[in-house]
């Protein structure tokens, strides 16, 4: 009986002693990334409601968030006044969409401490799912309680370029960056409200500064080459496309932009291989776009490959008098013979009797049969 009696005792001991070597052991586990096995020992522990929090935490380490969510519903129920549970459940709420129930917890916090930037931001983000316009007001407060909050300068400044009210974006930006000067997001801002206030010069300096920083993405590349553009940096411009296409290869946009840019700098080989490519690619009316490639085959003096160019413009638009026009002013080059060259400007006069090319017209013809006099045909 004694020796039972001492075997009960010990055990009770061992228990009470071992138990707080639980939590050390799953701490140490959860801090070395063993969270798997942290959730196994928590889960031994005498005491649940002490460890549901550190179970969540733990599930949400390794991407299980309904039980994350299970387990801090859990551990606020046990611990309601646990301000730091409350804030990360009521975040995790957001990022599934339960928008009111974290709203509710959000503004708990706050009428505890209305000082807290940052329960007024994640409210703000809350109130931005909600499409609730208020949610401004809340990124504006964070600022107010601690001016260098990115992620709330971020907010503020994106809504201020969103309503083209550039100054004001560009001022809370300027006021982000002077606490971290490579805050990507804000930099990325920056060079947006100039690209869309067309200030071009500016915005090419901070797509620029992005591409430092190590980003890189079709997107950047796009808008830093239509910037160049604007400027008639046509080689750089076209540097930046190259770029953009080894993103989206078969982008017909960029294609097309990237033969024009070709052509601006007198390279119509290339110009005509990219918007042959892009124009395979459209399936559009392209009467404009083949015209396009016309003129970049008659810069090549490549008439015949024009010629088939316009005809294929016409068939996609017939009424499109240019395309048209284009066309005699090719076979004028084209042809050697003068009275098939006549023959184009008196058809051209015939289907198009007032056509604002008349002038032009009226005139070629004159030199062609005072040509065709002098050479005595």
């Amino acid at each position: 009986m004694r020796k039972i009696l001492i075997a009960i005792i010990l055990l009770t001991v061992f228990k009470t002693e071992a138990q707080p070597s639980v939590l050390s052991v799953a701490d140490s586990l959860y801090a070395y990334g063993n969270y798997t096995k942290a959730i196994q020992i928590y889960k031994t522990h005498n005491n649940p409601s002490e460890v549901y929090d550190k179970i969540a935490k733990a599930y949400l380490a390794i991407g299980n968030d309904g039980e994350a969510l299970l387990n801090y519903d859990l551990s606020l129920k046990a611990n309601p006044d646990n301000a730091l549970i409350k804030y990360d459940y009521a975040k995790l709420l957001s990022r599934h969409q339960k928008l009111e129930e974290a709203s509710v917890l959000l503004k708990e916090l706050l009428n505890i401490d209305t000082k807290n930037p940052n329960y007024h931001y994640e409210l703000g983000l809350v109130l931005e799912l909600q499409s609730d316009t208020l949610a401004i007001n809340s990124f504006k407060n964070a600022f107010d309680l601690d001016s260098t909050h990115q992620k709330a300068i971020y907010k503020i400044a994106e809504d201020y370029l969103v309503n083209r009210k550039h100054n004001l974006s560009l001022k809370y930006i300027d006021t982000g960056l002077r606490a971290y000067e490579n805050n990507i997001e804000l930099i990325n801002l920056k060079a947006l409200n100039y690209y869309w206030d067309e200030k071009y010069v500016e915005s090419a300096k901070w797509f620029e500064k992005e591409i430092e920083l190590g980003q890189s993405s079709q997107f950047i590349h796009e808008k830093l080459s239509f910037c160049y553009a604007q400027d008639s940096e046509y080689k750089k411009a076209i540097e930046q496309g190259e770029i953009a296409l080894q993103y989206d290869p078969k982008n017909k946009t960029n294609l097309y932009i990237q033969g024009q840019l070709y052509e601006r700098i007198g390279d119509f080989k290339n110009a005509e291989k990219y918007i042959s490519e892009a124009l395979e690619l459209m399936d559009i009316p392209l009467d404009a776009e083949y015209s396009k490639l016309a003129v970049i085959y008659n810069s090549q003096n490549k008439y015949k490959e024009a010629i088939d160019a316009i005809q294929i413009a016409i068939n996609e638009n017939p009424k499109n008098q240019f395309t048209q026009f284009l066309l005699v002013l090719t076979k004028d080059k084209y042809y050697a013979d003068i009275d098939s060259k006549i023959k184009v400007y008196e058809d051209f006069k015939e289907k198009f009797p007032n056509n604002i090319y008349v002038s032009f017209v009226d005139k070629r013809l004159k030199e062609l049969k005072e040509e065709k006099f002098m050479k005595g045909e």
